[in-house]
């Protein structure tokens, strides 16, 4: 017992003298300017976002960079503008640009200027297809490309996934904030919606070191067989640039600083020097790296009847409920009954904000309409986490 109560003292004092420690990374506050995109030397736009880096303990994941002048200028001095179209995006329509010509970034603040070094143009060549395995636990995704000039050697993807689905109760009804109606399933059904993302990690391939410049199954991305997108139909558009030899050692620092750090085995943090500098402070560090080319770009549709009939997506909504609202409710021990649909659908006769969604009518044996059931807006309505007007690339798939 005398022993135990020793180690019980040297746990209480132990934990009673940790103090907080903020490493200097998450103390500093973090400005550096973060340039992302490409300029798209053909007929499509280009995009260009810019942001500053946010301190890890900031509440604040992103930190657009606003009212910035940024043009595409050649070797020539041709300078081609881009607008600002929301916080930090800065677009121009389709360049055309020479392709033997070099072209360079530039950006300007309030106070700042950076350039980016003059950047020979990059031609994608077409991705020859975009092919899936299945096995058990879910889905592959692989791109296939080749140059036949052997001219590329590195290529870098992203995508954007679109996927459908469905919320947990289907709503033939709908309140005007007075009463319940019957729903316009045309303009405004709120059971399928459609949703989309965004790569989240950086994908390269190379053919430096084979004979011919043959990229073969390249993944993409994995799909488990209890997500959710795949529950009714799954589309991907991907999107590949070519890269120099500079630009994919900068990409494939990036990715091992970013996603393969954390253990004892890993590769340790490198820095990441990008092709954009500060004029007004050449010492300031600068993220990101300016590729010119255009873009080859291919989407395939995956829909349930290609998958196994073993793939169970989890459900999303595990404790969706219906309830039952009655025009005529007596309370227990009342003599006066009462309208429970003002109560949890008309937010105009006091349901509270938000109401309940009327989902189906509940009838007598004889057909008479009585009530309705209802659930929370989470589980009726699939607009809060999608959009309900079909893509237009879904239309002519």
């Amino acid at each position: 017992m005398k022993k135990l109560n020793i180690i019980l003292l040297a746990a209480i004092i132990f934990t009673g003298c940790k103090k907080p420690y903020n490493p200097p990374a998450i103390a500093l506050p973090g400005s550096y300017l973060v340039v992302e995109g490409v300029i798209n030397s053909g007929s499509d736009s280009t995009l260009i976002k810019l942001s500053r880096t946010v301190s890890l303990s900031s509440p604040n994941a992103v930190n657009p960079v606003l009212g910035a002048v940024v043009t595409v200028i050649s070797d020539q001095g041709t300078v081609y503008p881009l607008t600002e179209t929301s916080a930090g995006s800065y677009v121009s329509p389709g360049l055309n640009l020479d392709n033997s010509h070099t072209y360079r970034l530039s950006i300007k603040t309030s106070n700042e200027q950076y350039l980016s070094d003059f950047v020979a143009v990059e031609n994608s060549p077409p991705i020859d297809s975009i092919n899936y395995t299945v096995q058990s636990s879910g889905v592959n995704i692989f791109a296939n490309t080749h140059d036949p000039k052997n001219n590329t050697r590195y290529y870098r993807w992203d995508y954007t996934e679109t996927y459908m689905f469905h919320s947990n109760y289907f709503s033939s009804w709908i309140s005007n904030g007075d009463t319940v109606l019957i729903r316009d399933q045309v303009n405004d059904q709120i059971y399928y919606c459609w949703k989309s993302d965004t790569s989240s990690t950086i994908i390269l391939g190379s053919s430096a070191k084979l004979s011919k410049d043959i990229i073969a199954d390249n993944p993409i991305t994995f799909i488990a067989s209890t997500s959710e997108k795949l529950t009714r139909e799954y589309s991907i558009q991907v999107k590949q640039y070519a890269l120099t030899g500079a630009a994919y050692t900068f990409w494939q620092n990036l990715k091992t600083n970013t996603e393969q750090l954390g253990g004892i085995f890993d590769a340790q943090p490198s820095n990441i020097n990008g092709n954009i500098h500060s004029v007004t402070n050449p010492s300031e560090p600068v993220i990101g790296y300016v590729s010119i080319g255009s873009v080859s770009i291919l989407r395939i549709f995956i829909g349930t009847d290609d998958l196994p009939i073993s793939f169970t997506p989890t459900p999303f909504y595990p404790s969706c409920e219906l309830d039952s609202e009655l025009f005529v409710y007596y309370p227990p021990n009342a003599k006066v009954p009462i309208y429970q649909e003002d109560e949890f659908f008309n937010i105009n006769k006091g349901a509270p904000y938000p109401p309940l969604i009327p989902v189906q009518a509940i009838t007598t044996p004889t057909g008479t309409v009585i009530g309705h059931t209802g659930s929370d807006e989470a589980c009726v309505d699939c607009t809060l986490r999608g959009t309900n007007k079909q893509p237009s690339f879904w239309i002519n798939k």
